[in-house]
Order: structure tokens, then C-alpha cells, then sequence
């Protein structure tokens, strides 16, 4: 066997991509919410990864899109709680792990948990607690407060 690569572009994002998606679909927690309850037409939602990808890793791609208001629309239809949010991390990073390594891999898997992370959070209303004002120094409540009393 080979020795993995690092992600070098858009065809190793369509690559990724195409894998990652084909897992999710055939995964007992996450198929049905992708086949049966979101119906995703995936020869549209794939191209709209693609670029998604491409934007995130590269700062290239054409992507246009609300996937905060995508996942929102879902949870008065099924759950999206934080097992199925575990579970898409766990695939999304186990597909990068088999396929690529390297900088760019590490940073892809860092920026989707990190989506997945914040994603579910606004979904379910849960508060971040890094925005808690009880987490804040001294330092922190004296720029805020300034930075709320600026006109």
C-alpha cells in the first residue's frame, strides 16, 4: 500500500467528498435523515460540497449557501442531536484518516468538527460556554463592556 497523501486540491476534495457522503448514506444512525427525511438530491448537494470543501481549506470555490438554516429546517423532523452530530464527525474524520494525511487533512478535520460543533449548538439552543460572562477575565469584561457602550 501506498503512503497517504496530504489533499492537495479540488479533485482530492470531490474525492473526500464522494467517500465521506457515501458512508453517511449507508450509515444506520445518519442514512435515513440524508435519504428519507432531508430526500437530498445528491447530484446537487455533492457539486455544493465540492466547492463548500474548496472554500474551506482553500479559499477557492464558488460556494453560496446558509448550513446553519439547512440543519435548522431538519429538526422539526427528525432528531439532530448530539449522537448523530458524533457520529458525522467520526465518519467525516475516519474518511480523511483512511484516505489522506498532512496539513491539509488535519485541517479539514479540525474545520468540520468544529462546523459540526457550532451546528449543533445554534440547532438545539445550547449556549456556548465561551460566550458565558462568567468565563470572562477581568481584562475580557472591561473590552466588552467598552465594546457594548461604543455608539
Amino acid at each position: 500500500m501506498s503512503e497517504l497523501t496530504d489533499i492537495k486540491g479540488r479533485p482530492e476534495i470531490e474525492q473526500l467528498v464522494n467517500r465521506f457522503y457515501e458512508s453517511v448514506g449507508e450509515d444506520d444512525l445518519l442514512g435515513f435523515i440524508f435519504n428519507d427525511v432531508a430526500k437530498t438530491n445528491w447530484e446537487t448537494h455533492l457539486p455544493k460540497m465540492y466547492s463548500f470543501w474548496e472554500k474551506v481549506l482553500f479559499r477557492t470555490g464558488d460556494y453560496k449557501g446558509n448550513p446553519l438554516g439547512v440543519h435548522a429546517k431538519l429538526t422539526p423532523l427528525t432528531t439532530m442531536g448530539r449522537e448523530q452530530f458524533d457520529r458525522w464527525i467520526k465518519l467525516f474524520n475516519a474518511t480523511v484518516d483512511t484516505h489522506y494525511a498532512g496539513e491539509n487533512a488535519d485541517h479539514i478535520k479540525n474545520c468540520a468538527t468544529d462546523m459540526a460543533n457550532v451546528i449543533h449548538g445554534k440547532i438545539n439552543h445550547i449556549p456556548d460556554p465561551r460566550f458565558d460572562a462568567a468565563n470572562l477575565t477581568v481584562e475580557q469584561r472591561a473590552r466588552y463592556a467598552e465594546y457594548r457602550n461604543t455608539p
